[in-house]
C-alpha cells in the first residue's frame, strides 16, 4: 500500500534532502582537505620519514640481534606509528585558524561535526593509511615473523583512525596557541595508551598462534566510540578555543 499522506511525504523528502546535504558537506570537506594536503607535501612526507627513522635507528641503539628485534618489533612499530601520527596533528586546524576560515566554518549554519569528521578522515588518509601500508616494510627491517604481519596490518588499520580522532581533540584545544605541539602530546598521549596496548597485543597474539579477534574487536569498539563522541568533542573544543 502506497502512503499518499502529503505531510508524511513532505517529511520524508525533507529528511532525504538533509541526508544529501550532510553527505555533500562531508565529501566537499574531504575533497578540500585532500587538495590542501597534496599542496603541502612536506607535511605528508615528514611523518613517513619519522616512522622510517625510528625503525632504522632503534636496532642501532638497542641491538641488531634478530631474535631480540623480533620480540620488540610489535611495540616499536606501534609506538613509531603513534608518534608519527601525533607529529602531523598540530597542522590539522592550524592553517584554517591562521587564515580565518575556521571562524567562518564555526559561524556557518552547516553542522560542525560533519566538517570535523571530514577533516579527520582526510588526515587519516594522508597519515594513518600510508603508515599502515609502510608497516610491513618496517616489520621486515625488525625481523618480525611473517605470522605477525597480518595482525600488524589489521591492528594498524583499525587503530590509527582512533589515534587521529583522539589527537584531533588535542589539536582543537590548542589551535589558538602558538606552540601547541608539546601541549597536544601531554593531552593526548595518556588517551593513546588503550589503543597501544590492544594493538601490540593483537600482533603478539598473531605471533604466538592465538586468536586475534578479541583484540581487534576491542580496537573496533574504541573506533566506534571515537566516531560517536570525538567529532562532538572536537567541535566543542574548537568553539572554546576560538571564542577564548
Amino acid at each position: 500500500m502506497i502512503d499518499t499522506n502529503p505531510q508524511r511525504l513532505a517529511a520524508l523528502q525533507t529528511d532525504s534532502e538533509t541526508d544529501y546535504s550532510l553527505a555533500k558537506i562531508f565529501f566537499a570537506t574531504l575533497k578540500r582537505e585532500m587538495q590542501l594536503a597534496l599542496r603541502r607535501r612536506s607535511d605528508l612526507v615528514n611523518p613517513l620519514i619519522f616512522f622510517l627513522m625510528v625503525a632504522t635507528l632503534f636496532p642501532l641503539g638497542v641491538s641488531p640481534e634478530p631474535t631480540l628485534l623480533a620480540i620488540l618489533a610489535p611495540g616499536v612499530v606501534w609506538v613509531a606509528a603513534l608518534l608519527a601520527t601525533l607529529l602531523a596533528m598540530d597542522s590539522l586546524f592550524r592553517s584554517d585558524f591562521e587564515d580565518g576560515s575556521l571562524e567562518q566554518i564555526l559561524l556557518s549554519p552547516q553542522p560542525l561535526f560533519v566538517v570535523v569528521l571530514g577533516k579527520v578522515l582526510a588526515h587519516w588518509m594522508m597519515t594513518g593509511l600510508p603508515l599502515t601500508l609502510m608497516a610491513p616494510l618496517l616489520g621486515v627491517m625488525l625481523f618480525l615473523p611473517a605470522e605477525g604481519m597480518q595482525g600488524l596490518m589489521l591492528s594498524l588499520l583499525i587503530g590509527t583512525p582512533t589515534l587521529s580522532l583522539v589527537g584531533a581533540i588535542g589539536a582543537a584545544l590548542t589551535v589558538a596557541l602558538r606552540k601547541g605541539g608539546v601541549l597536544i602530546s601531554l593531552l593526548v598521549l595518556p588517551l593513546y595508551i588503550p589503543v597501544l596496548i590492544f594493538g601490540t597485543a593483537a600482533v603478539e597474539a598473531a605471533l604466538t598462534g592465538l586468536p586475534v579477534g578479541g583484540h581487534l574487536a576491542l580496537l573496533g569498539a574504541l573506533l566506534a566510540l571515537g566516531l560517536a563522541l570525538a567529532p562532538l568533542a572536537i567541535a566543542a573544543a574548537l568553539r572554546i578555543s576560538v571564542s577564548g
